[in-house]
Parts: structure tokens; sequence; C-alpha cells
């Protein structure tokens, strides 16, 4: 159960049904996750939901990039619902179901190609420290260039304010379907998720062709 009521269609303030008709109305097609929370605040969830569908659909990023970012993210903060929507996402994507069973179980997964490898690195290295390693960034700059790069860390970025979002506030799944994730826990209290490191190959190699020149 959430700890938070969240605004219902017949009870919206005029602001918050314009913001609400907006979302339904958009690539979404429903309120669901964060945006409920969000919503009490119209202005806060007018620019959210913009933001988030720009970074889901509105980058240079090829899908299966985004997606597989967004479900290295959600297994990292345990995000029940961010795992539920973006795995199957990321299947769609091309994202195989070996490789989102691992991250799901914290395994080391493995890839079919290189450019899948250096996201997984980049948004497990930047979850985990903060930071990410000169000759990985190096990589991502060859697949998908500075306007890639700036856009695959604000997808992570974003969902990690959603992961917070939904984790502080205890929103509940959709459609009452159950939770995906395990959640580890340290002296009884849960704990963020480890997600295991790839060995160094290609993820330090430089891309046999760059995609994009800046």
């Amino acid at each position: 159960m959430s700890r938070i009521p969240f605004p219902q269609p017949e009870t919206m303030t005029p602001a918050q049904r314009e913001v609400y008709d907006r979302i339904v109305a958009g690539p979404r097609g429903r309120l669901v996750g964060p945006l409920r929370a969000a919503l009490h605040n119209p202005e806060l969830a007018d620019r959210w939901q913009a933001l988030g569908a720009l970074l889901r659909f509105g980058t240079s990023l090829p899908p299966r990039v985004s997606e597989l970012a967004i479900v290295v993210t959600a297994r990292r903060w345990n995000s029940q619902i961010e795992w539920h929507i973006h795995a199957g996402a990321a299947a769609d994507a091309g994202v195989s179901a070996d490789v989102l069973d691992a991250i799901r179980a914290g395994r080391q997964p493995v890839f079919d190609t290189s450019a899948d490898e250096v996201v997984y690195e980049y948004a497990r290295q930047l979850q985990e420290s903060g930071r990410v390693d000169p000759t990985l960034y190096t990589s991502a700059l060859g697949y998908w260039g500075v306007a890639g790069v700036v856009e695959l860390t604000a997808v992570i970025g974003y969902y990690t304010m959603v992961s917070m979002t939904l984790n502080a506030h205890e929103i509940p799944m959709p459609d009452d379907a159950p939770e995906p994730l395990v959640v580890p826990t340290e002296e009884s209290q849960p704990t963020l998720s480890r997600l295991a490191p790839l060995k160094r190959g290609r993820t330090a190699e430089e891309p046999e062709r760059n995609r994009h020149d800046s």
C-alpha cells in the first residue's frame, strides 16, 4: 500500500486534470508510477513527464541502449515498477531473456555485442561509484558520440530519481502484478543491489567503427 494518497480524475483540481490529460494522451497512454505522486504538484508533474518522455522516446539513442541502462538502474535500486515496465521494453528492443535474468539475479550477464557491454558497464559504474572509467567513457563516445553519452547519463540519472520516488512512497505495482525483484538485506534492512562487473575485454576496446563524429 502506498504511503500517500493519489489524485483521482474525479477529484483533481483543474491544473492536475490538465496535466493528467496530457500524460494519458501521450506515448505512455496512462498514469503510472512516480507521476502519480508528482501530480500533487501539477507543475512538477508536467515538467517531470516532459523530461521523461524526452529521455525515453526522444533521444538519439536506440531503444535497446536506453532500456538496458534503465533495467540496470532498476536492479541497482530494487525498483519493482521500473523493472516490471522496462524489462518488457528491453526485451522488445532486443535484450535477451538470459541477459535480463542475469541482471535480475545479480549474475554477470553475457552479451552478444560490445555495445551492450559498454551500456551495462557505464550504467553499473555510474550507479555504484558515481564515476565512469576513462577507457569505458571513450568507448561510449565511439558508439554514440558526445550527444549520445550526455543522453545516456541523463537517462540513468532520471531513472534513479524515478526509483527513489517509487521506493520512498512505496507506490504499488500496477494492475496487481507481482513484484519481480528480490530485495537484498543487510542486518535485516533493505540495501541496494550489487551488480556483477564485467571482465575487462571488449568494453575496453575501441568500437569497430565510430557511429558519430561528435
